[in-house]
């Protein structure tokens, strides 16, 4: 298990199921804050793994620099072709059902859960 914490956040990455789960509130400033976060992204994506989950059902609010960090993670993932995503979130919190379709349009492959 690998974590990435913050004040307002926990990002944890279960390599047995390749899931990502996102808990809390992501408003960094910049990309530069967002490092150890695309980090870790980034060394999911090198391990490969057949199917990423990125769980978001848990995370209320994602500002438009961590939108960004996860929109370079699936145009990544897409452009080496080794991995397929499933990105589950909710529609109790407004901003994931209008962001996450924007991840499709990058990656017409990925596979959206909204509940």
């Amino acid at each position: 298990m690998k974590k990435v914490t913050g004040d307002e956040y926990q990002i944890l990455y279960d390599p047995s199921t390749a899931t990502i789960e996102f808990t809390g509130s992501l408003r960094l400033l910049g990309a530069s804050s967002y490092e150890p976060i695309i980090e870790l992204l980034d060394e999911v994506a090198e391990q490969k793994p057949k199917i990423i989950t990125v769980q978001l059902k848990k995370l209320q609010f994602l500002n438009s620099s961590g939108i960004n960090a996860l929109s370079k993670f699936v145009i990544r993932v897409r452009n080496e072709k080794h991995s397929d995503i499933v990105v589950q979130g909710t529609e109790a919190f407004p901003w994931q059902s209008k962001s996450l379709r924007n991840l499709q349009r990058l990656m017409p492959e990925l596979r959206l859960e909204i509940s």
